[in-house]
């Protein structure tokens, strides 16, 4: 396993990607319980959502949270929000190991999420543009613009 360390910082945002175990294509069949995922956790957390863009099997999001040490917070609240409401018929089929099942976690998300700080507006610009133009390099559509599960939204 790597040493891997998270970087907090005040009055930064975040570029965070949540992908599903699997990629099972869950999220738009689920967007309703997704956003009801986010709601309640603004409930609990103070920050903000920049921009997101949902596809069946991943998230992209830029957050800015009031508390930088909250980023990994919110991402496990929704991410377990979402698992205790979400219906078994879509991730029954998965298979897991044994020790995941023995822990009581369903296959619904991988382990981790991707986290990036930041750090400047060429860099706020350069994922926006990524997220922007996700679902067309995932062969969703053809114009990002067709893509109603995003902030970006004509």
């Amino acid at each position: 396993m790597s040493n891997y360390k998270r970087i907090f910082l005040n009055g930064y945002s975040y570029f965070i990607t949540v992908v599903t175990h699997r990629r099972n294509p869950i999220l738009i069949k689920n967007i309703e319980l997704l956003r009801e995922a986010f709601r309640e956790s603004k409930k609990k957390y103070s920050y903000t959502i920049d921009a997101i863009v949902i596809m069946p099997d991943h998230l992209h999001m830029i957050i800015t949270p009031k508390e930088a040490e909250e980023y990994s917070k919110i991402v496990s609240f929704v991410k377990r929000y979402f698992s205790r409401q979400c219906d078994p018929r879509y991730y029954a089929h998965l298979n897991q190991s044994n020790s995941r099942w023995r822990r009581g976690l369903k296959p619904i998300w991988q382990k981790r999420f991707f986290e990036h700080t930041i750090r400047n507006d060429v860099d706020m610009r350069e994922t926006l543009q990524y997220m922007y133009h996700n679902p067309v390099k995932h062969g969703y559509v053809q114009d990002p613009k067709e893509w109603t599960y995003s902030s970006f939204l004509p």
